[in-house]
């Protein structure tokens, strides 16, 4: 270093030499705004659209997530409902007392029980079990939409995030090449304006995935809870006479 230099002018030199290639000063800011916002506005349109749409995928991922924490919860309280009532053995006046999915399935095998007055308690019971079998299908289907979406964006996600990155890298090294500076200072900006995106594809994705197994665990558990109950209720008002007048009552 010259004797004759100064402290201040050491820095001030430094500062002109990491803006040296003659850039101005709007765009030496621009380069090093690495804030999130400033990634996003200095990104290239097309990683800007895949950032837009990897944002947009994990809104709907958590709404998705809400409306079926919420209904399940529910669910989960209405099949517990119906298991109570099976395990007091209370037969068809276990109507009276369930809600929900649980009620709908239930009336739909006492409907079918009385439809079948005239065959024989073993087949009546049987239809009445598929009855109720079917109306739970039906109704866990229903529950079950979303989750495709959930997993497409699992899946998808991480992907979609790394087009947007290797396309900002691209567009990186393009520019390098065309201003014939390498110094980190320039280069890392537009690395990072890339990165970004990919980072936004796992915060999409991680969750999707993890939503996705905790829901399809979920509903397989709640079918099978109700597949139980519905097995042990159609056994109990198929078992004894008396409960002939009872699925009449329940089932007007």
């Amino acid at each position: 270093m010259d004797p004759t230099t100064t402290p201040a002018t050491a820095v001030s030199d430094a500062a002109v030499a990491v803006t040296a290639p003659g850039l101005p000063a709007e765009l030496v800011q621009q380069v090093h705004d690495v804030t999130i916002s400033g990634l996003f506005l200095q990104a290239d349109p097309i990683v800007k659209a895949v950032m837009i749409l990897l944002v947009l995928a994990s809104v709907a991922t958590w709404a998705i997530a809400l409306e079926k924490s919420l209904r399940l919860r529910r669910l989960r309280r209405e099949v517990a409902g119906l298991e109570a009532g099976v395990a007091a053995r209370k037969g068809a006046a276990v109507a009276a007392d369930l809600v929900g999915l649980p009620k709908l399935a239930v009336e739909a095998g006492l409907t079918e029980w009385r439809e079948l007055a005239a065959e024989d308690v073993e087949e009546r019971r049987g239809r009445a079990e598929q009855a109720m079998r079917l109306t739970v299908t039906e109704n866990l289907r229903e529950l079950e939409k979303g989750l495709p979406f959930l997993a497409t964006v699992g899946s998808a996600g991480p992907f979609i995030g790394l087009f947007g990155t290797v396309w900002g890298i691209l567009n990186s090294f393009t520019a390098i090449a065309n201003s014939q500076d390498t110094s980190l200072a320039v280069v890392a900006p537009g690395i990072a304006e890339a990165l970004f995106a990919t980072a936004i594809g796992l915060v999409a994705a991680i969750p999707a995935v993890m939503w996705y197994n905790a829901f399809s665990t979920q509903l397989g558990r709640v079918g099978a809870r109700l597949s139980t109950a519905i097995a042990r209720l159609a056994s109990q008002i198929g078992r004894t006479k008396g409960h002939a007048a009872e699925l009449r009552r329940a089932a007007e």
